[in-house]
Parts: C-alpha cells; structure tokens; sequence
C-alpha cells in the first residue's frame, strides 16, 4: 500500500521502542486512600507498544530503557521477558534506600460517575537519566530494524531523554528506518520542569526526525505548540476538529506522512463510545463507532497504536489498519492492566464486525 513509507520488507526487528519502563499499582474501584491491596501491572507508554505488537500481534519487537538491579525491577524484566519483548538495558544500582527507582504509577479504576485518579511517584528515576551516549545505536540498527518508536511520556521525563530520542531518531533515519512517535501530553510531568512551552520546544524538535504521528487535537495543540482550530465538533466522536489541524501539523513538519488517534465519547467510567481516524498520506479515514464496557480504561491509547503499526506495518490497506488499530484498542479496554490479552484473530474478528456473542 501506499502510505508514503519506505518500510523495509524485513528485518530482525519489526519494531523496537525507547522509553521508561513503570510499575502500576492497582487497588481496583476502591480509592487509594482506601485501600488495602493493589495488583502490579508492568507499563510504560512506549513499551506498551512493543509488547502488544509481541504477544498479540506475534511480531518482533525489542525496548530501550533503563533497568535498575533490586526486586522491583526484577519483578518488571520478568513481565518484559514474558511479553516476549528483547530488553536493551542501561542498569542502575539501587543503593538500598533511595534509589535510583523504577517508576510507580498509582492508577484506581474508579467506577460509574467516579473517574480514574492517576498520580505518580518518579522520585529518583532511573529512566529519567537517560541520555544521549548511553547506547550504540550503529550496534542496534545494523542488525536490520523495520520500526523505531517513542513518545512524549519519556521525553517529559528530563532534560535528557528528549535528547536521547532526537539522537535515537536521527540514527534510525540513518539505516532507512521508519519512526513514529505518540504525543501522549501529560501536563502533571512536563508541569514539574517547564510547562507547555518547553513540551513545545523538546517535542517539535523531536517531530523533525519524525513518519508517523500518533495524538488527539489536545496533544497536537499542546505538545506541537499548533493553534486551536476555528470548526467546533459536534461530539468527542466528531474528527473535524482533528482533520482541521492537519495542515498546520504538515505546514511545520512535512516530513510526516501519517497522523492518526483514537476518538473517545466518555458517557461513564465504564462506558466509552470508541471510535479512531487517521491522515494518511493526503486521505483520511474512519473507523467505527463502538459502545464499549470498560474494564480498565489505562492502556487503550497504546492499544490502537500497536493494532495500527501492526497495519501499516503488514501492509494493510489504510482503512484497516485503522479498523485493526481501532479494534484492539477497544479489546484492550476490557482487560486487566496495560498491555493486550487479546489475540490476533480475536482483534481481526472485531475489526471485522465481530460481536460480543459466547464463542463456542
């Protein structure tokens, strides 16, 4: 298909991500403040992807990021290697107090008219020390690299780790390989050490070395730095708003040559309407509108991301790579935690117009 990509036919790895990984702590419907024990999920924006294109999609797929050597982060490499994710680690040595850490994400599910509450604890950070030099990049793409991803959650993390992703970009390019990147703005992280006007500066910076973009008309407006649009959207559901950006996106960052998101009507904490488009190559497309019972909402994102490059990559048509994106995204939703339960052909049932219906 032509999406205006260059992808490499083959390689060692179809994609490898570079972020932090986190541990999120779970206590259910039951608020933190009430709580008397909590589920551990294995995250990380950038390697929920990674791991969603392994264990569901049956890809290959590898994570860049730093791995500190104490329980907790023996507890996250044994999920990273049981999503059948190959680590690349930069390890720290925890010093028996202090640090440095593996990140924690304290993450309720809330219930009915109750939201989610996220709050974090990134004190001492071992992936907010990443920088550029840390790793050997020649090393790492010459063994035949079809994708590169990151996103903004790992640049808010420091000085540094935009940095080491505009270094890891400017590499990929070098051996001809595709990078996306997911805006994922998170006010909370870039609040602590510039606001929206340094977003806008590390992630424009970023979006240069940048193929595919992954945000919602807020991401584009926050993290780009774009202007609002003028057209008013009917509904969470309506894409004129995130069309209407398009321009501006491609007029500062022509390089780009797909920009895509997911569109998500919350009527309740467990029930969304879910839909996703995507600008691809000068055309747009839609995906379905879908009810969902929601489970556990963290991760959906990441989810249609994943199903998308799965797409792009495997060289669907665009529509369906949206629609597969879209679908797995919406799967995602009624598990347990960050990453996929679902299988391949699960998600293509969906895609497809599957139902809810007992499977016998």
């Amino acid at each position: 298909m032509d999406y205006g990509l260059k992808i490499s036919p083959q390689g060692k790895y179809d994609l490898i991500s570079l972020g932090a990984l986190v541990h999120r702590l779970d206590p259910g419907t039951i608020p933190f403040r009430k709580a008397t024990e909590c589920k551990i999920h294995v995250s990380g924006g950038e390697f929920n992807v990674a791991a969603n294109l392994s264990d569901c999609f049956r890809l290959k797929t590898g994570i860049i990021t730093a791995m500190v050597d104490y329980p907790i982060g023996e507890l996250i490499s044994t999920r990273v290697k049981a999503m059948g994710v190959k680590p690349f680690y930069k390890v720290f040595k925890h010093n028996g107090v202090n640090g440095p850490n593996m990140a924690t994400v304290y993450s309720d599910r809330g219930y009915g008219m109750r939201a989610p509450v996220v709050f974090y604890n990134r004190c001492n950070e071992a992936g907010a020390q990443l920088k550029p030099g840390d790793f050997n990049w020649d090393e790492i793409f010459s063994t035949g690299v079809r994708w590169f991803h990151s996103g903004g959650i790992f640049a808010s993390l420091s000085e540094t780790t935009g940095e080491l992703i505009i270094e890891a970009m400017q590499a990929a390019k070098k051996y001809g390989v595709i990078t996306s990147f997911d805006l994922n703005f998170r006010a909370k992280l870039w609040n602590i050490w510039g606001g929206e006007k340094k977003a806008s500066q590390v992630i424009n910076r970023i979006v240069k070395n940048v193929d595919v973009l992954v945000g919602n008309e807020e991401d584009l407006q926050k993290g780009l730095g774009i202007r609002g649009p003028e057209v008013t959207a009917k509904s969470k559901l309506d894409p004129s708003v995130f069309f209407s950006m398009i321009d501006k996106v491609i007029d500062k960052h022509p390089q780009v040559k797909v920009v895509a998101t997911t569109l998500r009507e919350v009527k309740s904490t467990n029930q969304h309407n879910w839909s996703a488009v995507a600008w691809i190559n000068g055309k747009t497309y839609s995906a379905p509108t879908a009810e969902l019972n929601v489970y556990d909402r963290v991760g959906g994102g990441d989810g249609f991301a994943s199903g998308f490059i799965y797409g792009l990559l495997t060289n669907e048509k665009p529509e369906d790579a949206v629609k597969l994106g879209w679908a797995h995204g919406a799967l995602l939703t009624t598990f347990p935690g960050d990453t996929t339960m679902a299988s391949v052909e699960e998600v293509r049932a969906f895609a497809e117009g599957g139902s809810a219906r007992i499977q016998r």
